[in-house]
């Protein structure tokens, strides 16, 4: 249950004789620090921005009444189509693959093996580090023309000198890669899934005669489609806010050719390097829309692949 269902809930029975009176005032406190934060922190910025959609504003003149033309500047700025499109392909090439090789490592670490807690943790560390500076600052360095990705292709037979991230063709690509190398956190979720499928499922298909693969295909992954849901919806909102890595490899510059240039830098150019906040506001706004869209989308489809214990 959600807390604002909790604090719903709260406020609808505050009146209803109870055997302890001070329990809705004492959850009520406990509450407190989140609803401050919610209200003062996300809402009300929220709704500040929405505001700011409708205007000009550079943070240094009072804001200007605008109505809908930062969104309709939106249809003819080839620079907001081009970051649609890098963020678009980023999404749905990184996370399916993020999410495959979350799932195979985390089978195979169902199965278990001396060191489990190391590995785990191991394999966990890449989503804690992914998105830092210094990371990003690492991969920029492998995928260089003097880097390591290039010296393992040297070892293979491979010669080549490319800079893989200073490519247009390329550069999103190895954004990927860092993307789809940080697949520890729904790793950790699947494993978690996996431990609660019952063994016994698993010994009756093998005694009529099932292989593992028909195994994963008919248990594992029905079993697991709650899990698999999950993940795909909160790795297609966490990709959407992608920022660090383009903004460090790129320079802030969402280049070369606007390769790198994901939704997120564009928005943070248009608001902070050209102080255009109600056109970077209106970005923000639709990107909620697009995210909101896409994720009622997840849910009316999973109706026909998610399967439920009931």
């Amino acid at each position: 249950m959600s807390s604002f269902t909790e604090f719903g809930s709260l406020v609808k029975n505050r009146h209803k004789p109870k055997d302890k009176p001070t329990d809705t005032k004492v959850a009520l406190g406990f509450l407190a620090p989140w609803l401050i934060g919610a209200v003062f922190l996300s809402l009300i910025p929220m709704l500040y921005s929405l505001g700011i959609s409708f205007t000009k504003y550079n943070m240094i003149k009072p804001p200007q009444f605008v109505g809908l033309m930062n969104y309709r500047h939106m249809l003819a700025d080839p620079r907001f189509i081009s970051s649609l499109q890098v963020t678009l392909t980023y999404v749905i090439v990184s996370v399916p693959l993020q999410l495959i090789a979350a799932l195979a490592l985390a089978v195979l670490l169902d199965r278990g093996m001396r060191g489990l807690a190391f590995y785990r943790s191991a394999f966990y560390l890449p989503s804690m580090l992914g998105g830092s500076v210094a990371v990003a600052v690492l991969w920029k360095m492998v995928f260089g023309a003097d880097g390591l990705f290039n010296a393992f292709l040297g070892i293979l037979g491979i010669d080549t000198s490319m800079s893989w991230i200073a490519n247009p063709d390329t550069a999103n690509w190895t954004l990927m890669a860092l993307h789809v190398w940080q697949f520890g956190s729904p790793m950790v979720i699947f494993l978690a899934g996996l431990r609660q499928i019952p063994r016994e499922l698993y010994e009756a298909a093998s005694v009529d005669g099932a292989g593992k693969w028909r195994q994963f295909r008919s248990i594992t992954l029905p079993m697991l489609s709650p899990i698999i849901f999950f993940n795909l919806v909160m790795s297609v909102i966490n990709s959407f806010q992608t920022f660090t890595q383009a903004y460090v490899v790129s320079g802030g510059t969402g280049g070369p050719s606007d390769s790198t240039l994901f939704y997120t830098l564009y928005l943070y150019q248009q608001g902070f390097a050209s102080l255009r906040m109600g056109y970077a506001s209106a970005l923000a706004w639709i990107m909620v829309l697009i995210v909101a869209l896409l994720t009622g989308i997840n849910f009316a489809l999973s109706k026909f692949w998610v399967h439920y214990d009931d």
